[in-house]
């Protein structure tokens, strides 16, 4: 078996010798500003996008059960927190929307209204804080009654008929005023469908963030509860989203939507999924994001409020070790808490 210092010399540059005891790692580590100046990932209220849940109604913060902490927002709040978001740092929201059963149907109608809550919430968003991002989840789950991301015929989920849909939501969205269109829908082709829908409605300079590595994951559980979606899926979404056990297909998917003209590439879940982000980092390096998802957050703040674990240390621990797989920003639940931190 070879000796610990066999391994490090081999591992070291040819022209590079270290050895204990006049080498110590120990030393920069001893004080905190030394660990500043040393550290190899950093994290700031810039690399965060703030998750949003909205809902109908005014002046609604509505606690989401499952995520404590996370409110469904009304529009008006939306604007403060927006407001707040500016004022943090923090650059950009991903807005998910609230849809009650009622407003549901099977051909998704209510994502193709123009003044459906996600415009409103948009146009109100960009009056009072023109100057930050808004990013839209290009998706029917919201929409449709059965909670699938597409629709649905004769129980399969058809992808050319979704993919044709996605184009006039994605639409529908950038006339509203979203910088971000962000299809998490998985459907094949979806990505170069859209970016020739928006090049042929002059919305040439609106950005495509594709959730191009999207697992099928149990960690999802939460946002379906915010969103209304709870009870309604019927099945699962298998036949679409990615299978946790492959890594090597998520290369293909990302090199597939790079290809039809995506901006930046997302991998979701991101804390169990930190090696898919640093293979797609060191693959293509385009600028990747990963998305701390309603089920990571829900864990951290479980334990937190249980007392097992710091709540603060292990909201900035989880995103910085997002950020030292790779991914250049990270959308997030924590992003106002996490600011506040950071902020000092």
């Amino acid at each position: 078996m070879n000796s610990p210092q066999l391994i490090f010399d081999s591992l070291m540059p040819s022209n590079l010798s270290q050895s204990f005891p006049s080498t110590r790692l120990r030393r920069t580590r001893r004080t905190a500003w030394s660990r500043a100046l040393v550290a190899e990932t950093r994290l700031a209220p810039q690399d965060l996008i703030w998750a949003m849940v909205i809902r109908d109604g005014d002046g609604v913060r509505e606690p989401v059960p499952s995520m404590p902490g996370v409110e469904r927002l009304s529009v008006d709040q939306a604007v403060a927190a927006a407001r707040e978001a500016k004022s943090l740092g923090v650059p950009a929201l991903a807005l998910f929307p609230y849809t009650s059963a009622r407003d549901r149907s099977a051909d998704a109608a209510l994502a193709f209204d123009p003044d459906n809550l996600m415009c409103r919430a948009a146009r109100a968003i960009k009056d009072a804080v023109p100057d930050i991002g808004l990013m839209a989840d290009v998706a029917l789950d919201p929409y449709t009654d059965h909670g699938h991301d597409g629709f649905l015929e004769a129980g399969e989920i058809v992808n050319d008929r979704t993919v044709e849909a996605l184009v006039r939501q994605s639409l529908v969205e950038a006339r509203a005023g979203f910088d971000i269109i962000a299809p998490s829908d998985m459907m094949d082709g979806r990505i170069g469908a859209i970016r020739r829908g928006l090049d042929g409605d002059g919305f040439d300079h609106v950005q495509i963030m594709s959730y191009a590595a999207k697992y099928a994951s149990c960690f999802y559980g939460p946002y379906r509860d915010a969103i209304g979606s709870t009870g309604v899926l019927k099945g699962d979404k298998r036949t679409y989203q990615m299978d946790p056990a492959n890594s090597d297909e998520a290369l293909r998917e990302v090199a597939m939507d790079i290809a039809e003209g995506a901006d930046s590439v997302m991998v979701k879940p991101a804390g169990a999924y930190l090696d898919i982000i640093r293979r797609v980092k060191d693959e293509f390096r385009m600028p990747t994001f990963a998305f701390q998802v309603s089920g990571e957050y829900a864990m951290i703040m479980a334990a937190a409020q249980n007392g097992w674990i710091d709540g603060d240390k292990a909201v900035i621990e989880s995103l910085t070790s997002i950020r030292r797989a790779g991914a250049d920003g990270v959308i997030t639940y924590f992003a106002p808490r996490a600011a506040r931190l950071l902020n000092g």
